[in-house]
């Protein structure tokens, strides 16, 4: 494993959780970014919250196929496991997913891109998922990370990197956009 890559995909991660505790500690300096006129023909803040997080799944898949591509020596082909690995990574996804669908069909567009920050009124939520977890979106998108890496990596000696950096970084999120 190069450290380089690491590094690389590090960073790149990492803007996207920096963007988002910007938005929610300082949601005012977000709004007058969004009223620049080439960010604001974008749309109103909501509305580039929602391009930004289309852009970094994108970027952040991107960093995940990249990793398995280059440590995988030029293929994307999983790693070989037995089923038992196989079927706890697949359970992970499915479970994360149904978290991630969740939270959009409870809380909308509006309310999933930090609506309640940039000046929407969003009802507090206390339903399924919400009465499971405070930050179910983010639980169900490390669950996804770490069956993806299972899935492509495990067991080789490289799988828990990334998925262990996000954990961080979505832990970290997670904090810091509460505490705002």
């Amino acid at each position: 494993m190069s450290w380089w890559a690491f590094v690389t995909a590090a960073t790149l991660l990492s803007l996207e959780r920096l963007t988002y505790v910007w938005i929610a500690r300082a949601p005012d300096a977000f709004r007058r970014w969004c009223a620049h006129p080439t960010i604001a023909r974008l749309g109103e803040p909501v509305a580039i919250v929602r391009r930004l997080f289309y852009a970094f799944k994108a970027l952040q898949l991107s960093v995940f196929v990249g990793w398995c591509y280059v440590l995988g020596n030029g293929s994307l082909v999983p790693a070989d496991h037995d089923a038992v690995a196989f079927a706890l990574a697949g359970a992970a996804i499915v479970a994360g997913q149904v978290l991630n669908w969740s939270v959009f069909y409870r809380l909308g567009p509006v309310g999933a891109f930090f609506g309640d920050r940039l000046g929407h009124d969003v009802r507090w939520c206390r339903k399924f998922p919400f009465s499971l977890l405070s930050h179910p979106q983010y639980v169900g998108t490390v669950l996804t990370i770490w069956g993806f890496f299972v899935i492509m990596r495990f067991p080789r000696d490289d799988w828990y990197l990334l998925p262990a950096l996000e954990t961080v970084y979505y832990v970290g999120g997670a904090y810091l956009e509460d505490r705002a």
